[in-house]
């Protein structure tokens, strides 16, 4: 494989990118600093296909990214390979508004051919090209220039390894005939309104209890504020203040702007300073959160109770059994809430009932609700048996034709 030297000027980008626009994937990979902004910043970008790998300069003098991210976005003949891919995304969204399509990766497509779940990049390399990634420049400061050959070698690696990578997964993935179990995870990381910044939905990050329309209505005046303020200045929300602190001030709303300095979270300071006046501003104009915006109450049927709470722990541990004895991560197959939902009584809309979803697990997990399905032990291996075949036919006692052995 060819690899280029750092790529600082448009020409050679260019170049780049019409060659790299005729393969039929790329792998890509991204190098940010965002612990002290708002707004992550780029620092390199390394791509690679089965034949040359480059990283590139953002930070260059006069250099114009427009041919690379017009390759990421605009190209749909192009297949984007990525690894934990969610934060490379939201970066190329941040530039271009749009997000890489069609888009691949490796982590979610590994929860389909193992029980991993978050494979981490390093463990990938060494199971499929048994590789020990040298982790040294892990923690590096990508915003320092120059770049030294050690960084770059280091960040081109990590494409260089993905392009490798992919065939054998994809590979993988086509023998197994699970593919099309991740089109739709994949379509979700690619999906725009996963990376649109709207302050207005931003207190639905935020943990609050109860709901109460006045304090949910401070709490999203309070947190589209902090949004605000933290992109203003292009530093960390916060640094503005804490999840814990917005919350506090919207259950229990200060008086006077003097009160700030009592609020756990708060320096003195904010008792007469303009920030604080700024959030008190916000605590008197808030209004009570509207019915079409209140959060969506629990499920009809929760909570689940202790007899519920049993069967959802059943349910848990069907999934795992399950997910052992197909080889695939259970939260590819179903979550926990999913399974809480349905121990409470709840089938209308729920994923595992839907799709390949059902037919691998959604129906099994059905009947043990329903009591159609149920555990033994055999041979010291756990076993899940169907309660209508468990008798056997006549004459043939202990004949179990319905049961499903799990992995020991």
């Amino acid at each position: 494989m060819k690899i280029h030297p750092l790529i600082t000027t448009t020409e050679a980008l260019a170049e780049l990118c019409a060659r790299l626009a005729k393969s039929e994937f790329v792998a890509v990979d991204t190098e940010f600093m965002r612990e002290n902004t708002y707004w992550p910043e780029l620092c390199l970008v390394q791509i690679a296909n089965t034949e040359e790998a480059a990283a590139i300069d953002p930070m260059a003098d006069g250099l114009d990214m427009s041919p690379l991210l017009d390759l990421l976005t605009d190209n749909e003949d192009v297949l984007k390979v990525f690894h934990a891919g969610g934060q490379d995304v939201e970066i190329i969204f941040n530039f271009t508004g749009r997000t890489p399509h069609p888009i691949f990766d490796t982590q979610i497509a590994m929860m389909a051919v193992s029980q991993s779940e978050q494979i981490g990049y390093s463990n990938l390399v060494e199971s499929w090209l048994g590789l020990t990634i040298d982790k040294g420049a892990r923690f590096t400061d990508w915003s320092r220039r120059p770049l030294t050959e050690r960084q770059i070698e280091y960040a081109i690696g990590d494409v260089t390894h993905l392009s490798k990578i992919f065939p054998k997964l994809l590979a993988r993935l086509v023998k197994t005939g699970r593919g099309e179990w991740l089109d739709q995870e994949m379509e979700k990381l690619a999906d725009p309104d996963n990376y649109r910044n709207d302050p207005t939905v931003a207190w639905k990050r935020i943990k609050a209890s109860g709901r109460n329309p006045a304090m949910l209505g401070r709490l999203k005046a309070l947190a589209e504020w902090r949004e605000h303020e933290a992109q203003d200045k292009n530093i960390p929300r916060g640094r503005i203040a804490r999840d814990e602190t917005l919350a506090d001030l919207a259950s229990h709303p200060p008086r006077q702007q003097a009160d700030l300095a009592k609020v756990r979270g708060l320096s003195q300071g904010w008792k007469d300073n303009e920030i604080g006046r700024r959030l008190m501003a916000t605590l008197e104009k808030a209004k009570p959160l509207p019915d079409e915006e209140m959060p969506p109450r629990a499920p009809k049927g929760a909570p689940l109770g202790k007899e519920g709470a049993l069967v959802a722990d059943l349910l848990k541990l069907l999934l795992k059994i399950r997910s052992r004895e197909i080889d695939v991560a259970a939260r590819l197959l179903a979550r926990s809430e999913e399974l809480e939902m349905l121990a409470a009584g709840v089938r209308k809309s729920l994923p595992i009932l839907q799709g390949w979803r059902r037919e691998i697990f959604g129906r099994d997990a059905l009947d043990l609700v329903e009591g159609k399905l149920a555990f033994a032990v055999e041979g010291g291996k756990l076993k899940m048996t169907h309660v209508d075949d468990a008798a056997g036919a006549p004459g043939e006692p202990g004949a179990e034709p319905g049961s499903r052995a799990a992995a020991g």
